[in-house]
């Protein structure tokens, strides 16, 4: 069994990240394999609305100029996925956004290829509007056919700017351990 992780965030090393490495910690205890991509901080485009995936049916975006299509095959292989981001304006960054954007209309459009997978979203903030990008992510899920994780409480983790760790945050990452075992947890059901 193996969980994809996506980081939204453009700190590689931020609050986003140390709360998917609690995740994969607890993930990583129950044999379960783990990945990490990061997508904050590159170029990865928007949907165009070309509808060339639809026409093709070939699992891919047509817009092949970025690392969307390598990500969505990554995506495709995993198991689990969990979509990471800090919150920007009470939503997810835009690079996350462009991924669940094309990710999900790839999917959709070539026979659901996300359904059954398990999904989890992950956010990082510093005061408000985490609930509001959460649910964002959940939206693809549910879009997706496929399994939302949950935890002992929404998943979410308050850090702030440079300095203010979520690692300070005990709930949050009490949390992110125990979102780590449940996803393993409902893995094991699902593959056996």
């Amino acid at each position: 069994m193996k969980v994809l992780a996506v980081n939204g965030s453009p700190r590689k090393e931020g609050n986003t990240h140390k709360m998917i490495m609690k995740v994969f910690e607890a993930l990583e205890k129950e044999g379960v394999e783990t990945e990490l991509v990061q997508v904050g901080g590159k170029i990865i485009r928007g949907c165009l609305s070309c509808y060339k995936c639809i026409e093709r049916k070939d699992r891919r975006c047509a817009t092949g100029n970025d690392m969307f299509n390598e990500l969505f095959e990554k995506m495709l292989a995993a198991d689990g996925i969990i979509l990471a981001s800090p919150t920007y304006f009470a939503d997810i960054t835009p690079e996350l956004k462009a991924v669940i954007d094309r990710a999900g209309f790839v999917s959709r459009v070539n026979g659901q290829l996300f359904r059954h997978k398990a999904g989890a979203a992950v956010i990082s903030l510093r005061r408000g509007g985490g609930i509001h990008a959460y649910d964002s992510i959940n939206h693809l899920y549910q879009i997706c056919q496929m399994f939302i994780v949950g935890s002992t409480y929404w998943n979410l983790g308050f850090g702030g700017r440079i300095g203010d760790e979520v690692s300070d945050d005990k709930e949050g990452m009490e949390n992110m351990a125990d979102l780590g075992k449940s996803m393993a947890f409902l893995l094991d059901k699902l593959n056996s």
